[in-house]
């Protein structure tokens, strides 16, 4: 029997002013209360109660420590209480680090629909594209792609798989060449990813084949809006996102490459990660089913593409 249940004993024995009801109270023998009565006194050096056949009655030494122990005991149940709370009610503020041009460019549909769906929860949103570890860095949630991740504890979630797509601007074509196969990429300029994020190599299928190509670039960034706009203003060919390019296709700014030439794992996932499966603040959890309800219904079809 630890401390606080030897202090809760005490004070039912106070407030009963009957070891016998006490124990009833909390379930237990009453030669048990008596036991931790007899320790409490042992360890305060001090004797709580005058014991007869009939009643017991309390010290004076026993008067100023129920005081003092009601006190404690409050606020304990108190802490306990909200503590608990937390973890029921969808309050506080939930620390959330997402990838940056996935956010802006496709997911603050999800971010906003969470947000009115639980106003009492204040959303604070870092946004990065570095490699971040949720723990170390003191974060309750992550949407991330998957080389953000360094811990391989964290748990994740598929939320979203994004097609990437060869784009490049008509007037660079008519600078130098349309390419009609994968090999024809050779002396062609590729604005990609940085090398530490992704190889700079792509992989076709040519019927049962695959034709690897390595990329010749001048300039990389692990930013695919600041790639987008390079290959706008005419630096060579890109392998980014679909919902990111969208509008540059429809209105001709730019065109794809290669189309009935699909490219190996040409897709970005996009994870929901979090520490833990268990022990979740009701926060957390309501984050993560209102993510996998958002994606798995008519919000992510009727999601917004920049």
């Amino acid at each position: 029997m630890d401390y606080i249940d030897t202090l809760r004993i005490f004070r039912s024995v106070v407030e009963a002013r009957s070891f016998t009801r006490a124990a009833e109270m909390h379930g237990l023998a009453t030669p048990v209360v008596s036991r931790a009565i007899s320790r409490l006194e042992k360890r305060l050096g001090s004797r709580l109660f005058h014991r007869t056949t009939r009643a017991i009655s309390l010290t004076e030494a026993a008067e100023r420590f129920y005081d003092g122990c009601c006190r404690v005991l409050d606020d304990l149940d108190a802490l306990e209480a909200g503590a608990t709370e937390q973890t029921r009610e969808a309050t506080g503020v939930l620390r959330l680090v997402a990838h940056t041009t996935a956010t802006v460019n496709r997911l603050v549909p999800l971010i906003a629909s969470f947000k009115r769906a639980h106003p009492n929860v204040t959303l604070d949103v870092m946004l990065t594209e570095r490699p971040v570890d949720l723990v170390a860095d003191g974060y309750d949630l992550g949407l991330v792609l998957p080389f953000m991740l360094n811990n391989d504890a964290t748990v994740t979630k598929l939320l979203d798989r994004i097609s990437l797509v060869l784009v490049t601007t008509p007037a660079y074509l008519a600078a130098t060449s349309t390419p009609r196969h994968p090999l024809d990429l050779e002396p062609h300029v590729f604005v990609p990813m940085s090398p530490s994020l992704r190889k700079p190599s792509l992989t076709f299928r040519d019927g049962d084949e695959e034709v690897t190509v390595r990329l010749k670039y001048g300039i990389t960034s692990n930013n695919p809006d600041f790639n987008r706009a390079m290959v706008l203003e005419g630096f060579g060919i890109g392998v980014l996102p679909l919902p990111l390019v969208q509008r540059e296709l429809t209105t001709g700014q730019l065109v794809t490459l290669l189309d009935d030439f699909p490219v190996v794992d040409a897709q970005i996932e996009i994870r929901l990660a979090y520490a833990s499966r268990t022990l979740l603040p009701a926060k957390v959890r309501a984050f993560i089913d209102h993510a996998s309800e958002f994606f798995s219904g008519a919000g992510h079809a009727n999601m917004k593409v920049n």
